[in-house]
């Protein structure tokens, strides 16, 4: 079953793009170090992919179907999208990248003339979108209403400055490991879920190779985009910083209890955009919102694209 090897890369892949995403804030404002976030992150990224996530993978297997050999185009063709934006430093959809990959994969058929219909579901496939939609909006209305009601239950606490500083240090180690295991349980789908189809990996199985994957992307290549998050797109004080992590958490939670597998990225982006709204939308900036949202933008469409290659090069040789 060498074909896993694509959804290893995939997992490595979105470990160093998404992964360290949930303590970016964390350690652009210097409240944590880079190597401590990205182990907690590890840790916690594979104990939520572990116990919450299959559910995610059961929406891909509904929106197309793939074989052992189709779903290694899947894992390669989307791992080789989020590479290429991880080394511009730009946060992105690996959610968007596996869709678009599976959805060339169910319309690749058609396309070189050996089936007369698509094999992806536009029922499943509007759900995933609206969920896409849903996830920026929901953790800046979260940040918002967290930054506010968090803010005025810290005030009466009366701490000085010592004790405040010590008291956002555990509140941020507490929200970016909730928010890794977050990540492990919604995004480990877009790793292995292609590949537990009839004849291929277990859910448990699956879970536990991709939340694996993810962990080793997370401390090996996730220190750029960690900056651009952290620091590109507004400038974060440390309780900004924690209120950040905390709603995009409670965000991508909620989406893998659904079952759909969101980006963390776009709900670390809304999050910070959040607080730019409670702070003023002039600390936002602009040049590095328009880059991202481009990104976000081609990912799904460049990911159709090598995948849809990739198939018509197999097919051409004779493998498919």
């Amino acid at each position: 079953m060498w074909q896993i090897i694509s959804g290893i890369y995939m997992g490595w892949a979105l470990g160093s793009n998404d992964a360290a995403n949930v303590f970016g804030t964390a350690v652009s404002s210097r409240m944590l170090r880079f190597w401590t976030a990205a182990s907690l992150c590890a840790v916690f990224a594979l104990i939520g992919a572990l116990v919450e996530g299959g559910a995610g993978m059961k929406t891909y297997s509904a929106l197309s179907s793939t074989s052992l050999d189709t779903a290694f185009l899947v894992g390669l063709g989307a791992a080789l999208t989020v590479t290429g934006m991880t080394s511009l430093r730009l946060p992105v959809s690996t959610s968007q990248a596996v869709v678009g990959a599976l959805i060339a994969i169910g319309t690749a058929p058609v396309l070189v003339g050996t089936a007369t219909t698509a094999n992806v579901q536009l029922d499943v496939l509007g759900k995933v979108v609206a969920c896409w939609v849903g996830t920026p909006i929901g953790a800046l209305v979260a940040a918002v209403v967290l930054y506010v009601v968090i803010g005025q239950l810290m005030n009466r606490l009366a701490l000085n400055v010592f004790q405040y500083d010590r008291l956002l240090r555990m509140a941020q180690i507490v929200a970016g490991s909730y928010g890794a295991y977050a990540l492990g349980a919604n995004n480990v789908a877009n790793v292995t879920g292609p590949f537990t189809g009839p004849g291929m990996l277990s859910v448990p199985a699956a879970c536990l190779v991709g939340g694996l994957a993810i962990a080793a992307g997370s401390l090996t290549f996730s220190r750029g985009v960690m900056m651009t998050v952290g620091r590109g797109l507004v400038k974060l004080d440390a309780y900004s910083a924690f209120i950040v992590i905390l709603a995009e958490g409670v965000t991508v939670h909620a989406y893998a209890v659904l079952g759909v597998p969101v980006s963390t990225s776009q709900a670390v982006v809304g999050g910070v955009l959040g607080i730019g709204i409670v702070k003023g939308a002039r600390t936002v900036n602009r040049r590095t919102l328009r880059n991202i949202l481009l990104a976000w933008i081609s990912t799904p469409t460049v990911s159709f694209l090598v995948t849809l290659a990739g198939y018509v090069v197999a097919h051409e040789v004779g493998w498919l």
